[in-house]
């Protein structure tokens, strides 16, 4: 499956007249027929490099099991499952903000990867980081965190979006809820900037799962803001189909509308999903969810490539 759209128009008489099952069997029969082929794109794996020397890990790092992480059998998975491109997001559990990885793999592979950098928020350097990050490897993305204060509204923070908007990328937020408020400051003193909101907040099963559903809720009334669907694994209590996921993703997309979500597969599988395998994360949204046709059309590829691979996949 590789190329662009249902119709919306299309999929709503489908739902209707045959409902939401009926409608996805027929959308993969015309899939596998030619008629229909959908955009897949994965908007968050990490990759880690076998070559230690040229690429030295951080002290203590979180390492994936064998080659499970390597740029050679992501390969190889997203072929087995039809995906068309990646975001190759700089795992700093094992670079910190060592981003040269990232940036080469990047600058070799353009057609079918976005790169996405992580970098210290509170080195006076890094909006001029960003700068050349996009000029020389063509990054896409930055992987945004909350600077040594704890927040996400720091002034350094401030410092690497004004770049992230002057240099024209995406902004990923990886934090949790109790940066909620101080996003939304961000997401009002940059209201033209494109974030996606990693992982939603953190989310995960416990005591503090619908707060977090309310928080990124609350967040949806900025039309700049995205939610990235890849807690579902991540957060369950659960095994899979992660049940008690189910509900708050659906309640997420609803919020914010297909066209502002974006599905990812927490690449290596392995290391961060053990629970489900890569193309079971994938059929939490073809199969699980019980999505119509123009959703998984969206969620799947459209809104991403819109985000971070316009001129790639050509």
């Amino acid at each position: 499956m590789h190329a662009d759209i249902i119709s919306p128009a299309l999929s709503a008489v489908l739902d209707l007249k045959c409902g939401p099952a009926a409608a996805r069997s027929i959308a993969l029969e015309y899939t596998r027929q030619g008629d229909l082929e959908v955009l897949i794109l994965d908007t968050h794996t990490h990759i880690y490099s076998a070559d230690e020397a040229s690429y030295p890990p951080t002290v203590n790092p979180l390492r994936p099991p064998g080659s499970a992480g390597s740029l050679a059998n992501l390969r190889r998975v997203i072929a087995a499952n039809d995906v068309n491109g990646v975001c190759i997001v700089q795992p700093s559990s094992f670079y910190a903000w060592d981003n040269r990885f990232i940036c080469d793999t990047a600058l070799k592979t353009p057609q079918w990867t976005a790169g996405v950098c992580t970098i210290d928020p509170d080195d006076v350097h890094s909006p001029g980081l960003v700068r050349h990050y996009v000029k020389k490897y063509g990054i896409r993305a930055l992987r945004s965190v909350p600077g040594r204060d704890g927040k996400i509204d720091s002034p350094a923070v401030v410092d690497l979006w004004r770049a992230c908007e002057e240099s024209g990328i995406v902004v990923n937020v990886l934090c949790d809820r109790n940066n909620t408020d101080a996003l939304a400051h961000m997401l009002e003193k940059f209201p033209r900037q494109f974030v996606v909101i990693d992982h939603c907040l953190n989310l995960k099963a416990g005591p503090e799962r619908d707060a977090t559903v309310a928080d990124m809720l609350r967040l949806a009334k900025y039309t700049k803001a995205y939610a990235k669907l890849t807690f579902l694994g991540m957060g369950s209590a659960e095994v899979y189909p992660f049940r008690d996921m189910q509900g708050p993703c659906r309640k997420i997309i609803s919020g914010y509308t297909p066209d502002r979500c974006v599905w990812g597969s927490d690449f290596p599988c392995e290391l961060w999903t053990p629970k489900a395998t890569y193309g079971q994360n994938l059929r939490l949204f073809t199969e699980e969810l019980g999505l119509g046709i123009a959703a998984q059309v969206a969620i799947l590829g459209q809104t991403a490539r819109g985000l971070y691979f316009r001129g790639k996949l050509s």
